[in-house]
């Protein structure tokens, strides 16, 4: 689907302001009511916009600590990346799973409240993912830049 600058600066919008109502949006954008949802109900069934969702404070929700776990697989046969992709998405303490090119063969991204909470699921869940031959963690110290909004 091509965008031209209305849609991209529909999408910055909608990027910041997930909640913003129609009337608001088009007067930002530009565009009668009418256009804007028609444009916003496109972009929906492109699969563009995917979803509409809340961001929650990871701080204040109690899980400040942020650990990027390296995961190197016995060997990459699809059987055994089906296996370990399948239950990775299982465990409710990852909030990304990514199959990578380099060193590791994935790398995940989780949450805990401290040093101990990650202890915990490491014992529990990161310990007994099949496939796995080693695993490397690092703490981050301090997030310096975060964002969710793709560059439009």
């Amino acid at each position: 689907m091509h965008l031209d600058e209305t849609d991209r600066r529909i999408l910055r919008v909608l990027q910041r302001r997930g909640r913003i109502s129609n009337a608001e949006l088009s007067e930002e954008v530009h565009l009668s009511p009418s256009a804007c949802h028609r444009r916003v109900q496109r972009l929906e069934t492109a699969g563009i916009i995917r979803d509409y969702v809340a961001l929650l404070d990871a701080r204040r929700m109690g899980l400040p600590t942020t650990v990027f776990v390296e995961i190197t697989l016995t060997r990459q046969a699809d059987e055994v990346l089906e296996a370990f992709e399948k239950a990775v998405a299982r465990v409710p303490d990852v909030l990304e799973c990514h199959l990578m090119a380099g060193t590791a063969d994935y790398i995940l991204k989780v949450v805990a409240e401290n040093t101990e909470d990650f202890a915990r699921i490491h014992r529990q869940y990161l310990t007994r993912l099949p496939g796995v031959a080693q695993m490397q963690s690092s703490f981050a110290l301090r997030t310096v830049f975060k964002t969710t909004a793709l560059p439009v």
